[in-house]
């Protein structure tokens, strides 16, 4: 059994309360973090999303007890997802898949946090997960634009098919999105596996230090090298239209990534309204190039401006 969590929640809510609870369970043992870790991974058969949460149990669990506990959790949680799709499916090879796409990753990332407690170090290697995914998929498949282009050629027949989509303007449409889609398919991997991990954390400080994590994302910072890198792996992109086009997209997230910490870092600075930073995850989403580039400019100048330094300086000397 896990040592009971202790703390007093200092975000009261049904939301909150609902994913205390959670976690919680999780953390009674061994049979319950199973559970939790296995249905929520088989459930992303169907709801892809839900597979955030089997993660995240994951990597509370290593994150709270441990590299060896975190292991057996996953030993545990394969044995029994093989089993039940076994049995439901008459393929248990899933209950591997789940391992390896879901669970090894997470379980990697919360053992670096656990280890360096730097949460910059962290997301900073799981982009370098992420680049060295891209190189991976360049290597196997030789051109990866093709590659993707050939895999979304029955959607394309099909919306044309439909009559909601001009045959040229399609092949146009959908040969631009191949070019892109290894860069974003890195960086959505990368995003999932962030959220996960965040989450683990959050749950983390929810029961065990309240307020914790807020304080951990505000003060995260990443290196400058970021940013540099950035911006010759965009260049080179644009210019030789190769690999730099596919790389690009994974550090721009940890760019808009730090924008978010710099918003975030600005509003408890300033105590400014949460309704703030609503309305700012709305526009993200809504508008998600706009917003989405706008933050990583952010993030790309505080690299080098501290944008929340100069602003504390500020306040105190305001007082």
């Amino acid at each position: 059994m896990y040592p009971s969590p202790g703390g007093r929640d200092d975000n009261p809510g049904v939301r909150s309360a609902t994913m205390k609870l959670l976690a919680n369970f999780v953390m009674r043992g061994y049979s319950q973090a199973t559970l939790v870790t296995t249905v929520a991974g088989l459930l992303s058969l169907l709801l892809p999303f839900i597979g955030i949460l089997s993660s995240a149990a994951v990597g509370l669990v290593t994150l709270r007890k441990g590299q060896r506990e975190g292991l057996l959790l996953l030993i545990f949680a394969t044995l029994a997802a093989s089993l039940i799709a076994l049995l439901a499916l008459g393929n248990a090879w899933v209950g591997v898949g789940l391992l390896v796409i879901l669970w090894v990753p997470i379980w990697g990332l919360a053992n670096i946090l656990r280890s360096t407690r730097s949460l910059a170090t962290t997301v900073q290697l799981a982009a370098l997960g992420g680049l060295v995914m891209v190189l991976v998929i360049h290597v196997a498949v030789g051109d990866p634009a093709l590659y993707w282009r050939q895999l979304m050629e029955p959607l394309r027949l099909s919306l044309v098919g439909d009559g909601l989509f001009d045959a040229d303007a399609s092949e146009v449409l959908f040969g631009q999105l191949a070019k892109w889609m290894t860069g974003a398919f890195a960086a959505a991997l990368v995003f999932q596996y962030l959220v996960s991990l965040f989450i683990a954390r959050w749950w983390q400080a929810h029961l065990y230090n309240p307020g914790g994590f807020g304080d951990e994302f505000r003060a995260m910072r990443l290196r400058p090298v970021v940013g540099i890198l950035f911006l010759v792996l965009l260049g080179w992109g644009l210019l030789a239209k190769g690999i730099g086009l596919d790389l690009a997209p994974v550090l721009g997230f940890l760019l808009l990534l730090q924008g978010l910490t710099v918003v975030h870092g600005l509003r408890g600075l300033l105590a400014v309204h949460r309704g703030w930073l609503v309305a700012l995850y709305l526009l993200l989403v809504l508008f998600m190039p706009q917003t989405g580039l706008l933050l990583a400019s952010i993030g790309l100048v505080d690299l080098w401006a501290d944008i929340r330094a100069r602003v504390a300086q500020r306040v105190s000397g305001q007082r």
